[in-house]
């Protein structure tokens, strides 16, 4: 595909969202025929009123291999699927997207693998998902691109149709500058994400990392003033265009997760969770998909050896862990799944009686009832990643816990930290402190437990999902109105 061809433009789409995934999940059945059903994530749920009131497409993969590309409409809704190739999902998604830029932007926690022919799938998937939004998207038309997968596609887009607005946010960390510069394409990147006129980011730290990199890469001319954890800002200058930069916190629907969490089959759901559990006096929970990024293994390992010293009552004490499968045919993924059932084995062979596992560990997707009946049941919620861009599981617990029961241990490199300072708070790299606050968090009073959740609960209502999409798409339309054009 020629990246100098220009695409004609022909949409109607004012306000576009581009993202690795569509918000369907589509299946070839064995008669080879397709369905789909919505897969409602809270970016759908926070963008679908805007979608809907601007003629709002979808640009995105429908989620299986060599599947259609015509454009599917829902209630309104246009859905615009970019067709992937087998080689495409290995190279670009499984590859490039999972097994370059991941670990690379997790601290390295796995070493990073760089291997020009994935790199090269990378550009040339990414000018695809370019081109189909060039396709949808109205004149002057506000763009929004999602996350690390699609790093490339701002550039391109602007390219294609300058007269767009081009919003882009990473839902994941934006590491260190030390790190970021093993990347051997690492210019391509940084003038890629260039191409917006407004790159947002969960933190502060990650926005001021690429204002230093913009500067030492690209040489643009930067600048940032610094005004709380909020709504710090910083500004590219390219020639006569302004790039805004800027930290934008997700977060959840979480008033919709309040109302459903108190709904009486939720709570006799609860209730029934915690029997079959053996009625514990306490139980904890852990909820993750299965990454190498999240601390499962960290977490195991403190409640083996709070076990073993005592500090944990095996007749009293539970650990419940839902693992949802995640990138299989990665082989550090696979490692990882052996090596944390392993872990559990180990435990339940110690500690667990006939019937009476310490462990419960379930491998596979839990429904989202069923999710949200766990944390109103749980005692502690353990949130123990060794690095996360925010993680949505300890608000998603935070707003089902109208009862101000529970209590949070929560990581101090997840994007969550930093507004939820009434957590319970770890440095999963030290084990013994996460022993410490495990029990702390357990033995915690009721009043304390109250008055923690009681903080942690206002910050997550009134910091909400929609307030964090419309804090990111008013600066982008400000950040545009005060641009020159190209």
């Amino acid at each position: 595909m020629s990246g100098s061809r220009k695409v004609a433009r022909s949409g109607d789409s004012d306000f576009v969202v581009v993202a690795n995934r569509l918000p369907i999940d589509m299946e070839r059945l064995p008669d080879g025929s397709l369905t789909w059903k919505r897969s409602p994530g809270g970016l759908v749920t926070a963008l679908e009123p805007l979608l809907r009131k601007q003629r709002g497409a979808w640009i995105g993969w429908p989620g299986i291999v060599d599947g259609p590309e015509e454009p599917i409409v829902e209630d309104d809704l246009q859905l615009f699927p970019v067709r992937l190739s087998a080689d495409d999902v290995a190279e670009y998604y499984e590859g490039f997207s999972n097994a370059t830029l991941w670990p690379l932007y997790h601290d390295v926690i796995v070493k990073p693998m760089y291997h020009r022919e994935w790199w090269d799938r990378y550009v040339d998937v990414n000018r695809r998902f370019a081109e189909a939004t060039s396709k949808a998207a109205a004149e002057g038309a506000t763009v929004w691109i999602q996350d690390y997968q699609l790093q490339l596609v701002p550039k391109m887009l602007r390219t294609l149709r300058p007269d767009l607005t081009i919003g882009f946010f990473l839902h994941i960390p934006f590491p260190p500058v030390e790190l970021f510069m093993q990347m051997p394409w690492r210019t391509e990147i940084i003038e890629g994400l260039l191409g917006a006129n407004l790159v947002g980011f969960h933190l502060p730290g990650g926005a001021q990392n690429f204002l230093f990199l913009s500067r030492r890469l690209v040489g643009a001319n930067t600048s940032r003033a610094s005004v709380g954890v909020r709504s710090r800002f910083g500004e590219v200058q390219l020639g006569s265009r302004t790039v805004k930069v800027g930290a934008f916190p997700i977060s959840i629907d979480s008033a919709d997760l309040d109302r459903t969490a108190r709904h009486r089959d939720i709570r006799r759901r609860a209730k029934e969770i915690r029997a079959e559990l053996g009625n514990p006096r306490k139980v904890l929970l852990g909820v993750d998909r299965l990454d190498y990024t999240k601390g499962i293994d960290v977490r195991l390992k403190a409640f083996s050896e709070l076990l073993a010293e005592g500090r944990a009552k095996r007749d009293d004490t539970v650990l419940v862990q839902l693992a949802t499968p995640s990138r299989e045919r990665v082989e550090s993924y696979r490692i990882l799944r052996n090596e944390i059932e392993q872990q559990v084995g180990h435990i339940n062979g110690e500690y667990g009686e006939v019937g009476h596992p310490v462990v419960h560990y379930i491998h596979r997707p839990v429904s989202r009832d069923e999710l949200i009946a766990f944390f109103v049941a749980a005692d502690v919620m353990l949130v123990t990643p060794l690095r996360d861009g925010m993680n949505l599981v300890a608000k998603e617990y935070v707003a089902c816990r109208s009862d101000l029961g529970g209590a949070l241990v929560l990581s101090e490199f997840t994007g969550a930290a930093a507004e939820l300072r009434q957590a319970y708070l770890t440095n999963p790299h030290d084990l013994e402190g996460v022993k410490d606050t495990i029990e702390d968090a357990v033995n915690q009073t009721p009043e304390e437990g109250r008055r923690r959740m009681r903080a942690l609960r206002r910050q997550v209502l009134a910091h909400d999902v929609d307030r964090w999409a419309r804090s990111f798409l008013d600066v982008l339309a400000n950040a545009n109105s005060q641009g020159d054009p190209d």
